[in-house]
């Protein structure tokens, strides 16, 4: 009787152990998954692609209205200062669009 009883204990626990491994075996397949629609990976990419683009027309925002505000003439200055200062900014403002621009 105790050889009976430990045979289906055993058997028992190797059916527990086929079923367990049986199951992680279904979950990890492939065939479940449902898979990543490609239109989706599309998405990111063009909304990755927008936000950097967004990111670049704000940069160039910014520079324009500093550059706007520096062209102006300040009180204190005299008209050759100004155009002095003037030429200087043009060249910066030129240098600053042109890496803005180049980190597309």
């Amino acid at each position: 009787m105790k050889s009976i009883v430990k045979k289906i204990v055993v058997f028992s626990m190797v059916g527990m152990m086929q079923i367990g491994l049986g199951a992680s075996i279904i979950e990890a397949s492939p065939l479940y998954n449902e898979p990543v629609p490609m239109q989706q990976q599309n998405n990111w990419k063009v909304g990755n692609g927008e936000r950097f683009e967004h990111e670049r027309q704000e940069r160039e925002r910014a520079e324009n209205q500093r550059h706007e505000r520096e062209m102006k003439r300040r009180p204190h200055e005299t008209k050759k200062q100004w155009h002095e200062r003037q030429k200087r900014e043009n060249e910066r403002h030129e240098r600053e669009l042109r890496e803005i621009r180049s980190h597309r």
